[in-house]
């Protein structure tokens, strides 16, 4: 059952990539606030046994739950999508909050690697008279086990020496999780879906100005987005239409364990955090469902951080 009643059935969620992480964590906060959801996923059929138990919790909130396991990239699905989503509105539902949450990119390098020779390992080997593979074997278990602190002793990120980015991968990923925004915002405006206060978000990420090896068609696509979103909340706003997005910390979720170099940009992460962990699902639910109140329809057009102070802090403990 809902938690409080600050959202009624007339008011809809459309979550774009609903099946896990920040919009699976967002459809579970907003509905048990009493927000109907609109679900859209892509997943593999072997994913579903993972993702039908999530989905089950969602309806367990009380509201209305409609899930579609569709390509949300698709011109002509988003137009069957749209015709559900009509359907279910009903004559009185309105879509109060669009999360813009798809994860489809392309994690490449641009060049072959020329690693940085490290020493570390090497140099403490030596001073303790052991064997170097067996002393790197040895941080890279327990770093495996959660001693953050030897990321720099552990072996180093692997990337493809086979496959880099070429101007199709840019072009695929900038849409997916950059313009393809505009698109839904456009096609659920043009069929008068949204409710006079209407929030749009979308989600970036510390790669919009912190270059990540293999990260650079999504961090293409994520200043996309976030010029996408400006324009949007200043040309939708005479609509009633608020536009911003999410800037989490490092989280770990599907979407950010697909990037190489994962476990160490998590252990980093922990390490600078004032607060020693990584931002979760939930934090970022937490922070959109207080924009979406009444009180915060003058925030518009801002990319809202949500790391616990992760990106001020100048160093590591």
């Amino acid at each position: 059952m809902s938690e409080t009643g600050a959202f009624g059935k007339d008011d809809w969620a459309v979550i774009l990539g609903g099946s896990s992480g920040f919009g699976l964590a967002t459809a579970h906060k907003l509905a048990a606030h009493g927000m109907s959801v609109f679900v859209v996923h892509r997943d593999r059929r072997g994913s579903m046994s993972r993702i039908k138990p999530e989905f089950e919790k969602l309806r367990g909130h009380g509201g209305q739950v409609v899930t579609r396991n569709a390509d949300a990239l698709s011109d002509e699905k988003r137009g069957e999508l749209l015709g559900e989503l009509t359907e279910a509105l009903g004559g009185s539902g309105r879509v109060k909050t669009l999360l813009h949450s798809i994860a489809f990119g392309n994690l490449k390098l641009m060049v072959a690697e020329r690693p940085r020779q490290k020493t570390a390992a090497s140099a403490l080997a030596r001073k303790l008279g052991l064997d170097e593979a067996q002393l790197r074997a040895a941080a890279d278990a327990l770093f495996l086990e959660g001693e953050d602190g030897l990321a720099e002793l552990a072996s180093p990120p692997t990337y493809s020496d086979r496959w880099y980015l070429a101007a199709d991968d840019f072009a695929r990923t900038i849409h997916s999780m950059g313009t393809s925004l505009i698109d839904w915002v456009q096609a659920i405006h043009e069929r008068s879906l949204f409710a006079e206060d209407a929030r749009v978000f979308g989600l970036t990420s510390e790669g919009n100005a912190v270059a990540w090896k293999g990260y650079a068609a999504v961090a293409a696509a994520k200043v996309a987005l976030e010029s996408v979103a400006r324009s949007i909340a200043v040309e939708f706003a005479p609509y009633g239409v608020r536009c911003n997005v999410l800037q989490p910390g490092v989280t770990h979720t599907p979407a950010q364990a697909a990037i190489p170099g994962d476990a160490h940009m998590r252990a980093h992460a922990r390490m600078r955090n004032p607060f020693g962990r990584l931002t979760t699902p939930p934090d970022v639910a937490n922070v959109l469902y207080l924009l979406c109140q009444p009180e915060a329809a003058w925030i518009n057009g801002e990319v809202i951080r949500i790391d616990g102070g992760e990106h001020i802090s100048g160093g590591t403990e």
